[in-house]
């Protein structure tokens, strides 16, 4: 049981008017009179919220997965078992890992009436949630006293990768309408095949195959040949090592990554190609072969669940060694990881050209989003001045990382994290116009 504010309102009136009751005899009964009524709407009040052995029920319905990185939904179903309208206070015990205090509802339920209250969970780190019961307090109109009723049961929720975000591109994409996510249509050469040969023009093929340069040389008209395109290898290769750990809006980079190749990797195989997972920090760690059979994606999405950053340094020469072993045919490497200096980034130059010689490698890395909100204010003092000078440097910095690898042959994006998945599957399908796989 506990009392509510009206109870203790009415109470502080009542002592007020047997105190003054003291100087005016008239007052003091007054005061006795809403004393007696105090406690008699209190009896009454109990009376009616304890009558009843099962007053009112709820349940949590939410999914038994959330998506990492996304807004999820969860319902709470109430019942008023009552025959009269009560209010109630719902509170649901949810994570301590959302640091949330307003998750409490205010609500008045009809006689026998049911009530949904929806809201929302954007969790930022995989593994398993823990939600305890929901508490309902009870109250009548009397309003002086109020019933709690711990119903639903706790319940343990696994964090994935964002597979939200993996379902609005399978939506979008079964109705060709990408284009609102960001992506990119890209002209592709051949009508989706590749070039095979050219060959003299027969009665029957289609003029628009004709080569004309072919044809000025042979003086007799030269139709290109093209045969469906053959499936090739995606690697989504993610640096577990340090340098992943910054955060951005609550999220690791190593979670923005893991989101990003989760859906492109669905992309990958929607196009007919080959997709794969490795991960790697001090060690070589996580290896799927790349696939497009039944069940690949949640082969990748339960591997992706479990990974996690590292306090070392990620060790290049381990992950080398290990793509020459596994991988023998030319793929697509795409690396992600966060080379902040030039310096960084030289020392492991040297593995990612050996990769470049067998295979295409992509390295994704990430900006500063915070620094370059720091670089655009306007300073205010010399020493403001200093600071912005220094983030411009550290902002160049970046640029000059990519421009020295796109010298030696290395493709790279570089992108905002909350920006990753857009520019990384049009980097992929620019990629694979170019015919660059």
């Amino acid at each position: 049981m506990f009392l509510k504010r009206r109870f203790y309102l009415c109470s502080v009136l009542a002592i007020v008017l047997l105190a003054a009751g003291y100087f005016l005899p008239a007052i003091f009964i007054a005061g006795k009179i809403l004393l007696a009524l105090i406690i008699l709407l209190i009896i009454s009040d109990i009376v009616l919220l304890w009558h009843k052995k099962r007053p009112a029920g709820a349940d949590r319905n939410c999914a038994p997965r959330f998506s990492n990185g996304d807004n999820n939904d969860v319902r709470i179903v109430i019942e008023n078992c009552y025959p009269f309208a009560v209010m109630m206070e719902i509170i649901d015990e949810i994570p301590v890992v959302f640091q949330r205090r307003d998750i409490l509802f205010k609500t008045r339920i009809k006689a026998g009436g049911r009530e949904i209250i929806r809201y929302q969970l954007r969790p930022v780190r995989r593994g398993v949630y823990d939600f305890g019961h929901v508490m309902l307090y009870i109250s009548t109109r009397i309003g002086f006293v109020s019933r709690r009723i711990r119903t639903a049961s706790k319940l343990d929720v696994a964090v994935y990768p964002s597979y939200i975000m993996l379902h609005k591109y399978e939506f979008l994409a079964i109705h060709n309408n990408l284009t609102e996510l960001g992506i990119k249509k890209i002209r592709r050469r051949g009508n989706n095949t590749e070039f095979e040969s050219i060959k003299e023009y027969t009665r029957g093929d289609d003029y628009r195959t004709i080569n004309w340069k072919a044809s000025a040389r042979r003086h007799f008209p030269m139709v290109n040949v093209w045969q469906d395109e053959r499936s090739q290898q995606i690697y989504s290769i993610i640096d577990k090592g340090r340098i992943m750990q910054s955060a951005f809006r609550g999220m690791t980079l190593l979670d923005y990554a893991i989101n990003a190749s989760l859906v492109l990797s669905f992309v990958a195989i929607r196009k007919d190609d080959k997709a794969g997972i490795a991960t790697f920090a001090e060690d070589f760690e996580t290896f799927i072969p790349a696939g497009k059979q039944a069940g690949q994606m949640q082969r990748i999405l339960e591997s992706l669940y479990r990974q996690q950053t590292t306090f070392g340094e990620s060790d290049y020469s381990a992950l080398y060694v290990n793509i020459n072993k596994y991988i023998s045919k030319r793929s697509l490497l795409i690396i992600y990881t966060n080379f902040d200096t030039l310096t960084g980034m030289e020392r492991q130059l040297g593995y990612l050209r050996q990769l470049t010689r067998r295979h295409v490698v992509l390295t994704v890395f990430f900006e500063d989003v915070e620094m370059k909100e720091f670089a655009a204010r306007r300073p205010t003092s010399i020493e403001g001045y200093y600071e912005q000078v220094i983030a411009d440097k550290f902002i160049h910095d970046k640029s000059l990382v990519a421009m020295h690898l796109r010298q030696f042959g290395i493709y790279t994006l570089l992108t905002e994290p909350e920006n990753l998945s857009v520019n990384l599957i049009n980097k992929y399908l620019e990629m694979k116009a170019r015919g660059v796989l």
